[in-house]
């Protein structure tokens, strides 16, 4: 839907970002945020801090939750351990302050795998064990690493048992049917830009989120501060996890690309909250891929890392439209209403075989690719406007909050009445700068009564 990337000060004029005489470049003494391209955002905008650690240490570890068999798996990477004798690494797992399992061994090796029956009288029935929106369980970890047992490391970190999967056309968390009713987040705000002003701040736009009846968020082109992940892991907030796009496309756009992203999937890995990755969006960074096969390529790629270390959750390649190989066919639709989306979407056929464009160009499916069965769901919808000079919205904009209700209240109505449909993502939550289309302003006023929204997401 946007990027942040865009030139140098706010103003919410339209000024055309490119020279033709400089060959594209832009030109910076002019540009302005415009459309959907927001104030640009350059170095540390996310915390960063320094600890000391031991030669000998735990350096990384991931978590593999196996709901069927109630056992957790522990893949530990250990550092200087060469040449050492007489280590050995515990696991220590507890659940609402209730022991649950020690494991002990020797630490013989940099890579080590550890399993563990998790179930606990704790959790009454196994069930009542597992994370989920409803009931999000959270089980505490400690890792000691001891050398001649002395102390040398220790971690302590948490997870949530819980198993996302596709099958027959239908997304299930936990082995049960999900019908996800999400929402476009940014995370901008209007002083910090792309930082959250405090861990408050984050707790505040989740809370928000949660009393308006969405069940999950998708976090747009931004790769969020780390304690909102914790947060929606606490709060059991979904996450669709979502990669920031390239300008263009180029070999240094791949490889830079590339670099990050398997960077970002193995340090959001743990997080039980997230069940879906979210790579490319709207061909941003591949503006060609729908006849490109070099581009189509490279999603497809990115799609076969992404499972290589992540077999488990969903990846969907290219958000929106022109989609090449991807788990879950989603698709971005701005239709105003009710009645439009029932009549555009009443032949689930002329939807998945390319005989309906989105946005009045783009396909479901690039060329050389074909639906395969995949959960769909609406991935931006909504965005709608109240009157004003200052901004836009997406179709024509309303002057009450009556008009407002009356036409969100259709439009989700008429995609939850779609049987098809897996789900649903509104956009947005608050007004992002010139975009001023959220639910809730920048500063986090609401502009309609939540609990409203929460009745008709819920009815």
């Amino acid at each position: 839907m946007s990027s942040n990337r865009a030139c140098s000060d706010i103003a919410y004029e339209y000024i055309p970002p490119y020279d033709e005489s400089s060959h594209g470049r832009c030109r910076r003494e002019r540009c302005r945020n415009f459309e959907c391209f927001y104030v640009q955002s350059t170095g540390i905008w996310k915390s960063v801090w320094i600890e000391y650690v031991n030669e000998v240490r735990i350096n990384e570890v991931k978590i593999i939750p196996d709901i069927d068999r109630h056992m957790i798996r522990f893949d530990f990477q250990l550092m200087g351990i060469e040449a050492k004798d007489n280590l050995r690494l515990e696991t220590r797992i507890a659940l609402k302050g209730q022991h649950v399992k020690k494991v002990s061994l020797s630490a013989d090796r940099p890579w080590i795998t550890v399993e563990a029956h998790v179930f606990h009288e704790a959790c009454g029935p196994w069930k009542q064990c597992l994370w989920s929106p409803e009931s999000p369980n959270l089980f505490d970890v400690e890792f000691a690493l001891y050398e001649d047992e002395k102390e040398s490391d220790r971690v302590y970190s948490y997870f949530g048992m819980r198993k996302i999967l596709i099958e027959n056309g239908q997304i299930l968390l936990n082995n049960g049917p999900l019908y996800q009713r999400l929402i476009l987040d940014q995370g901008y705000w209007p002083e910090t830009h792309l930082t959250p002003p405090s861990e408050e701040a984050l707790i505040e736009d989740i809370d928000k989120i949660a009393a308006m009846g969405y069940n999950g968020v998708r976090k747009h082109m931004k790769l969020e501060d780390p304690r909102f992940l914790y947060w929606c892991d606490v709060k059991g907030m979904l996450v669709w996890s979502e990669m920031a796009s390239t300008f263009e496309f180029n070999d240094q756009a791949v490889s830079r690309f590339t670099k990050e992203w398997l960077e970002i999937v193995p340090q959001q890995y743990n997080h039980p909250s997230i069940i879906t990755w979210v790579p490319f969006n709207e061909s941003w960074g591949i503006s060609t891929i729908g006849h490109d096969v070099r581009q189509q390529q490279f999603t497809q790629t990115i799609y076969h890392l992404t499972k290589t270390i992540d077999p488990f959750r969903p990846v969907v390649t290219n958000d929106g439209w022109e989609h090449t190989v991807s788990d879950i066919l989603t698709l971005h639709d701005y239709v105003e209403t009710g009645e439009e989306f029932l009549e555009r979407y009443q032949d689930k056929e002329s939807i998945v075989n390319n005989s309906i464009s989105f946005n009045n160009w783009k396909y479901a499916f690039a060329e050389g690719y074909a639906y395969r069965g995949q959960p769909i769901i609406i991935s931006e919808f909504g965005g709608i406007a109240f009157q004003t000079d200052k901004g836009w919205g997406y179709g024509n904009q309303v002057d009450s909050v009556e008009a407002f209700i009356k036409r969100f209240r259709a439009i989700t109505g008429a995609i939850k009445a779609t049987p098809y449909l897996s789900g649903y993502c509104y956009t947005q939550v608050t007004d992002v700068q010139q975009e001023v289309n959220g639910l809730l302003t920048e500063d986090r006023k609401p502009k309609v009564p939540l609990e409203v929204i929460r009745e008709i997401n819920l009815a």
